[in-house]
């Protein structure tokens, strides 16, 4: 007899309905870079996942650390934004072992305004320069393949390291937009914003 797993729904799916989650799982964009692959979340992925979010410290950026429970919601919210926007979460695949590097997406949770684009790590992922890389891709796809007309990207005052990441990407500080998220989280957040490339006139590309 087949010991029940601790977490059922953790379990990856089998038979025909494992089959048509990968078909799903294909119809996603896989991005490439010199060093990353950019891949479809799958079940196989959460604990990785998980141990991000439960981490006592490095989670605190971003709101935990959570439970596994509060764990598991964030990570359906991050596959799932796919079939509600047509965008959503990755994970990041190293090229060279194949070993799950981190996350990164182009979301909106509840109560959001516009797409995030959002990054996170392992902690043996770290200061490799992968987040940026990452970001950078879904970042592309985002504004010249989706055309969306822009991304920003939340952080902690303290979260240093991922102001560091969006300045290098090019994202500016918005104080009117940081002053309105501020206020409805009721503590301080920094509010980075991505851009569409300017096009040859020296503007912005009007997106429809």
């Amino acid at each position: 007899m087949t010991a029940t797993p601790a977490y059922p729904h953790e379990a990856p799916p089998s038979g025909p309905a494992a089959a048509f989650a990968a078909r799903l799982q294909a119809l996603l964009p896989q991005l490439e870079t010199p060093r990353l692959v950019l891949r479809a979340i799958t079940i196989a992925d959460f604990p990785g996942f998980f141990e991000i979010f439960a981490h006592p410290t490095r989670s605190r950026a971003l709101g935990g650390p959570f439970n596994r429970s509060g764990a598991w919601d964030e990570f359906t919210e991050c596959v799932s934004g796919w079939l509600l926007r047509g965008h959503g979460g990755w994970a990041i695949e190293e090229k060279r072992g194949g070993a799950l590097l981190g996350f990164t997406l182009v979301h909106m949770e509840y109560g959001d305004r516009e797409p995030e684009l959002g990054w996170f790590l392992t902690e043996a992922a770290e200061g490799n320069g992968f987040g940026f890389e990452a970001a950078e891709a879904a970042r592309a796809h985002a504004l010249d393949r989706l055309h969306l007309p822009a991304l920003v990207s939340y952080m902690d005052p303290d979260n240093t390291r991922s102001a560091r990441l969006a300045e290098r990407l090019g994202a500016v500080r918005d104080p009117a937009a940081e002053a309105e998220v501020s206020a409805l989280a009721g503590e301080p957040v920094m509010v980075y914003r991505h851009w569409p490339p300017a096009d040859e006139d020296g503007g912005m590309e009007a997106y429809a």
